[in-house]
């Protein structure tokens, strides 16, 4: 009958070894199906009686890039080895005999190899009972000596009669003994009758046959039953027949069978047969086992219907792997779900708003598979990750961060189920499709932590500066920036709130030279009032807005010969290169006499001129001295210059006759520095005076000689008018320009008027000379004035404030001693010593 399966329960292991190397995948075993002979011998049976050499199966398998597959077969240790097989061609052979008596399953690992994987798994073989046993008798043959004195027997005799009769209480049984033999022994009464001791005696066998009655129940055979329904079979088809016979054999009644219970509605018997079959279709059936309880009874009229037996009978409903995991939403399957939600969710929350379940029609492990999430890794993670059969899918936040609107406005994944332990690795999918709804999450952020920009000083008010820029991702109004300025150094600043343009105040005016640097700071803020700071550096541009000025003592200078005079010109401009001065003589007459150094403004003569009688000799001026136009110009763009006349006096340098000349001769165009030293060398030895004095006057005081009590008077001198001693600086009228100064040494000492030979007081400073009489106001009659060439375009210096005084035509020296003279006198003045 079709799909009707006579053999017990194939249950079998998978072990699969997968070796993956680079793209490799692993071989595969086909599906053998039901009663298949061609797979991998899983649900496999063979017949106790088969042959060994037979050809019993062949593992059929293949690979998925098309590599050749070789086949093994392997036994747990100790085990018999029933099978071989051919490696290349999949072939398998019985090479030992079964026996189901000693081994009704026989355990075997068969495996595929393509060389570089393998896959191997261990199925369980049943050996089926064929009827290959005959019945034999043990010990024979049976003899038995019945003497009639042994109780153990089952007949006694009358010893006189002979009668033979059954024991009380023994009950002969026809299904174990249907004939008994009993050897009776006949004695006579020994020789007392004869008169001798012989005894005689005769024996002979009694055969008693035993007839069968009606008193044993009916008996199953071949049990345990176990029966299989596969998903293909039909309803109606028979699934196993359980037979029962009567236990009085000798008249056997007819057996009855009933379903006593386990059935469900599922299962029905035949009442002749005994044969069970399946009345459902397999995918009605509820249950993966069904254990049934099935009776048989005797049917004759002799016999009490209460004689009986019964047998469990397991029924087990084998799956096929025929149905991939399928999702279901609330209105059943469903390959989409999609959700709205927030960003940022709290992690470990449960999308709750996903109604998932996943469901695999198929039963026992074909109907377990595993679930995971495939896309954007770390962000959700999936519960179960296991299911057998059905289960509710959970989708829980890992990580919020990452669920971002500004990054994502969708997340898409997909949600797969795939099989764990079947050969086919049936899998599906369900796209599950996540829609952000934003937040105010951002800050707004300016595009630098600073800026910096420049600005010329001449920029009107209301000029542009520079444009700060800040953005914040969040959708809507809470991605709007407003600007704002603040900070001790945006007094003269503007910002538009809108678009970031930072520009001056409309009554400001910039000034490098007052102030050439600014700084403050920027904010951008958003509705909510998320804000976030920038720092602001302007730099305000120098532009070329001031001419050189010279200083105001560059009416004068005196210049010896082989050494130059300076000048100097400022630059009020902030910056190089408009504040860089650049030195040139825009005229002199004669021409051909100075040089100026352009960088230092340092004018000395031309170097041909070593002495006076050279200027002799190129200019009729016996004064030696000259007007001078010289220029200051900047390297601004434009350019702005100043000039100005420069009365240059001449002379030469003689020998001096002591430091202090030469001293007085370098700073003879500053005065005020040689009155300073001078005081400072006073102050100095008065000092030294007073500290040899207290020294002096401490010693006699402590000294252990015996003064005369006298007191010695020495006449002074009547003193004259105290002056301050400056013979060594006499003042002559020069017969040439080079005799101006002529120093002398003063030999005199000082005498210690306290007549006290050890103590040596430091020369008091000499007396100042008469000074020499004026020089002329009115010019010789027979020399011309001599007029100061002038340039047009020359500036009068800024910082000049004092009239230039008209004077004569005389040497310098007249004025130098004049100055001289009146710095003395008030020093003098200052310290109560007498004029000069």
């Amino acid at each position: 009958m079709k799909n009707v399966r006579h053999f017990a329960p194939s249950f079998f292991l998978s072990l699969v070894h997968i070796c993956l190397v680079q793209a490799n995948y692993a071989p595969y075993f086909f599906d053998n199906g039901a009663r298949s002979t061609n797979g991998n011998m899983a649900l496999f049976s063979l017949s106790e009686d088969t042959p060994v050499g037979t050809h019993v199966y062949t593992l059929n398998g293949t690979d998925p890039e098309g590599d050749p597959v070789t086949y093994g077969l392997a036994y747990e240790a100790g085990s018999r080895h029933y099978f071989s097989v051919d490696k290349n061609l999949g072939n398998v052979t019985l090479v030992e005999e079964l026996d189901r008596e000693k081994e009704d399953e026989i355990e075997v690992i068969v495996s595929i190899s393509d060389g570089l994987s393998t896959v191997s798994e261990k199925v369980r073989i049943l050996v089926m009972d064929a009827n290959d046993e005959s019945p034999e008798f043990i010990n024979t043959p049976y003899i038995v000596h019945v003497p009639e004195n042994i109780h153990a027997n089952k007949f006694t005799i009358d010893r006189h009669s002979g009668v033979l009769r059954i024991k009380t209480g023994v009950v002969l049984d026809y299904e174990k003994s249907r004939t008994h033999f009993v050897v009776a022994i006949a004695k006579d009464g020994g020789g007392k009758l004869r008169g001798d001791n012989k005894v005689f005696s005769a024996t002979t066998t009694v055969t008693v046959n035993v007839e069968d009655v009606q008193d044993t129940p009916p008996m199953f055979i071949g049990t345990p039953y176990y029966g299989y329904v596969y998903e293909d079979t039909l309803a109606g088809s028979e699934v196993l027949t359980v037979v029962a016979l009567d236990g009085d054999r000798g008249k056997p009644n007819s057996i009855h069978y009933y379903i006593v219970n386990g059935s469900e509605g599922s299962f029905e018997i035949s009442n002749t047969t005994g044969a069970i079959s399946v009345i459902k279709n397999p995918n009605q059936l509820k249950k993966e086992v069904y254990e049934l309880k099935v009776q048989a009874s005797e049917v004759s009229q002799e016999v009490d219907s209460s004689v009986y037996a019964f047998a469990t009978v397991t029924i087990r409903v084998v799956d096929l792997n025929n149905h991939p995991p399928t999702f279901y939403g609330e209105s059943g399957p469903q390959n989409k779900f999609e959700l709205t939600m927030y960003e940022h969710p709290p992690e470990g929350e449960i999308l709750r708003g996903l109604k998932i379940t996943v469901n695999d029609s198929d039963q026992g492990a074909n109907a377990k598979f595993n679930l995971r999430l495939v896309g954007p890794g770390g962000i959700f993670r999936v519960v179960p990750q296991t299911v057998l059969n059905e289960a509710q899918v959970t989708i829980i936040v890992e990580n919020s961060a990452a669920i971002d609107y500004e990054k994502f406005k969708v997340l898409t994944f997909k949600l797969l189920a795939i099989e764990v332990n079947t050969p086919e690795k049936f899998s599906s999918t369900a796209d599950v499709v996540i829609h952000l709804l934003d937040t105010n999450d951002n800050v707004p952020k300016f595009s630098s932590d600073y800026y910096i920009a420049r600005i010329p000083e001449n920029s009107p008010g209301g000029s542009n500066v520079v444009a700060v820029t800040a953005t914040d991702p969040d959708s809507g109004l809470w991605g709007e920036v407003k600007y704002s300025i603040y900070g001790t150094g945006a007094d003269l600043f503007l910002i538009h709130p809108s678009t970031g343009i930072i520009y001056t105040q409309p009554w400001a005016v910039l000034d490098a030279e007052v102030n050439s640097k600014y700084n403050f700071y920027v904010k951008a803020e958003d509705t909510d009032g998320k804000y976030s700071l920038a720092e602001v550096f302007i730099t305000v541009l120098d532009v070329n807005d001031h001419s050189p000025e010279f200083n105001e003592n560059i009416q004068e200078k005196t210049m010896i010969i082989g050494s130059p005079v300076k000048i100097e010109a400022i630059d009020q401009d902030a910056e190089e290169p408009n504040n860089i001065v650049d030195y040139s003589i825009m005229q002199a007459d004669p021409a051909n006499v100075f040089d100026i150094d352009q960088s230092t403004g340092e004018i000395k003569l031309k170097s041909y001129i070593r002495s006076l009688d050279i200027i002799h000799n190129i200019t009729k001026n016996k004064d030696c001295i000259w007007s001078v136009v010289v220029q200051a110009k900047d390297r601004g763009s434009p350019s702005f210059s100043t000039t100005a006349v420069l009365k240059i006096d001449i002379t030469e340098e003689t020998l001096h006759k002591g430091p202090m000349a030469a001293f007085l001769m370098q700073t003879k165009d500053n005065p005020m520095k040689a009155l300073g030293v001078l005081a400072g060398v006073m102050g100095i030895m008065v000092l030294i005076t007073i500290m040899i004095s207290t020294a002096m006057f401490w010693r006699n005081k402590r000294s252990n000689k015996i003064m005369p009590v006298r007191r010695i008077i020495k006449k002074r001198q009547i003193p004259q008018t105290r002056t301050v001693r400056m013979e060594w600086l006499k003042f002559k009228r020069p017969s040439n320009a080079a005799e101006k100064f002529v120093v002398e040494d003063d030999a005199k000492s000082l005498q210690n008027e306290n007549s006290n030979n050890n103590i040596h007081v430091a020369p008091v400073p000499p007396t100042a000379p008469v000074p020499p009489p004026p020089p002329a106001v009115a010019p010789r009659g027979d020399t011309p004035a001599w007029q100061v060439p002038t340039v047009s375009g020359s500036l009068t210096p800024k910082f000049v404030n004092k009239q230039m005084k008209k004077k004569g035509h005389g040497s310098a020296h007249n004025a130098l001693v004049s100055e001289l003279k009146m710095k003395f006198e008030k020093r003098n003045a200052a310290i109560g010593e007498p004029h000069i």
